[in-house]
Formats: structure tokens, sequence, C-alpha cells
């Protein structure tokens, strides 16, 4: 068997007092902070999204993909989206994020923008 190199063990012991133990971890706290990292794939979103002009439609399909038009284009912006509480985070198939806040059940404020749910 190799002998562990010095310097190693030394890096070992200086950062041992900064790493967090799962040794006697609260098994509570860890599920609770597990909830909150991960997205809400049932939350009560999905639907379309309009903005008052009717211009730009914001489709949030089931499966956490969006599809969204503008103006005639359809499906000129796809991706997939995740929901968090109230946060929502989007990922654009060409690459593009972006991001916005649902401040109630029928409001998403989105890209300096507020589309309305539309049944």
């Amino acid at each position: 068997m190799k002998p562990i190199p010095q310097a190693l063990l030394l890096a070992a012991l200086i950062a041992s007092p900064f790493l967090p133990s799962l040794a006697g971890a609260d098994p509570a706290m860890t599920q609770t902070h597990a909830a909150q990292t991960q997205p809400d794939k049932s939350h009560p979103y999905v639907g379309m999204w309009v903005t008052p002009d009717g211009h730009i439609r914001h489709e949030l399909l089931p499966n956490g993909r969006y599809d969204e038009a503008r103006g005639t284009r359809q499906s000129a912006y796809r991706g997939r989206y995740e929901v968090r509480g109230t946060h929502i985070d989007y990922w654009d198939d060409t690459g593009f994020t972006a991001d916005g806040t649902f401040v109630d059940a029928n409001t998403l404020h989105h890209g300096g923008m507020v589309f309305r749910r539309v049944d």
C-alpha cells in the first residue's frame, strides 16, 4: 500500500472544519433542502399566458416544455422550464435563458412584460 502524501493529509485537515458533516445530519433538514431545490413538477401554472396586446403567447406545457408565439410567428421560441414555488426559469433550445415570477394565480411577470392566464 502506498503512503498518503503529507501535503494531502495537511490539506484534508485544514479543509475539514469547513466541510459539512453528513454524519448525524437531521434527515428533515436534508429533505427540506432537497424539496426547495427540486423543480415543482405539479405546479398550477400549466397553460396559455398572453400579453395584454395578444402579441406574445406563451404556453407552458405539462411536460416541462414551453412554446412561445410572437405575432404571426408560431413557435418563435421553444425550450424547457422549471417552476420552484412562484419562480420560473426558462432554457430556450437555442441557449437563451430567462426567468419570471408568478405574482398571483393568473399573472406572470417575465422579461419586463406582464402575462395573463388565458383559459
